[in-house]
């Protein structure tokens, strides 16, 4: 403080006249002989924190999202902001992705061979895989209880929120050969279902008295209410067999925190 003080005080003189850079100086030197300034700093005050973060989570599906999907992984990139109460007011987007689709060998039946291949443009087998691909967005509301802590903005972490999810089969052709599976063909067999969810975590959210590591982890559990987005499903001629889907994603997350520390208010001692 006192070093931007003085920078301060040269500007001044740089575009003011001697009397005024006399006025800046005796402010300083109120300042050196009436007090020091003390820094407000994480490890003894409980701050409001905007901040950033992105976070990893590995998901098991329950539901009926089991029924069609095995264990995913989900990336995600959100914004939240702690008060200086500690309540936590955020938001973020998540990316889901998976290798495992059940009951594989049953989609597209309608355009596979009896071996279960696809004939491609040129009369060979076609190259294709079967992904899981989805996101949900979120908006969260919690509270941070500063205990088994170094300091009052770290502890055990509670949140709840409500969003939005959409969920589907990613079907990749090598070098898009199969003209069967081009543009909106390849829609009639992805099973695209989105709709409402709700989100709960619980976890401990950790930050560093040098403010350089900070980060958090627990447990995400979501429910959504979701309903097929296709009218009609081209391999079996009919739409989704369960029209009201409940589908449940519950995992283990872990986070990387960027804060955004405001300017600190201002203290002084007097000796």
């Amino acid at each position: 403080m006192l070093f931007i003080t003085i920078c301060k005080c040269f500007s001044y003189f740089c575009i003011t006249n001697c009397a005024q850079m006399k006025q800046c100086f005796l402010v300083l030197i109120l300042f050196l002989s009436l007090g020091v300034r003390s820094q407000i700093n994480i490890k003894d005050t409980t701050m409001s924190i905007p901040m950033f973060y992105a976070a990893y989570t590995w998901q098991v599906p329950g539901g009926d999202l089991a029924d069609r999907f095995g264990a995913n992984s989900n990336i995600a990139a959100g914004f939240q902001w702690k008060t200086s109460s500690n309540w936590i007011f955020g938001t973020d987007c998540n990316f889901m992705f998976g290798n495992t689709i059940h009951d594989e060998e049953l989609i597209m039946t309608n355009i596979k061979t009896s071996t279960g291949n696809i004939i491609d443009n040129s009369g060979s087998f076609a190259y294709y895989k079967l992904y899981e691909r989805g996101f949900y967005i979120n908006g969260k509301f919690g509270k941070l209880f500063p205990v088994f802590s170094s300091n009052p903005n770290s502890g055990i972490v509670i949140t709840g929120g409500l969003g939005y999810i959409q969920h589907k089969i990613r079907i990749e052709v090598t070098n898009n050969t199969a003209p069967q599976l081009l543009g909106d063909y390849k829609k009639g067999y992805d099973r695209l279902a989105a709709g409402f969810t709700t989100n709960q975590f619980i976890g401990y959210q950790f930050m560093s008295n040098s403010r350089l590591l900070n980060f958090f982890g627990g447990f995400e559990f979501c429910q959504a209410w979701t309903s097929p987005q296709r009218d009609v499903n081209f391999d079996t001629r009919l739409p989704d067999p369960v029209t009201n889907r409940f589908d449940l994603l519950n995992g283990i997350r872990i986070g990387w925190i960027i804060p955004v520390f405001t300017r600190e208010p201002e203290k002084f001692y007097y000796y």
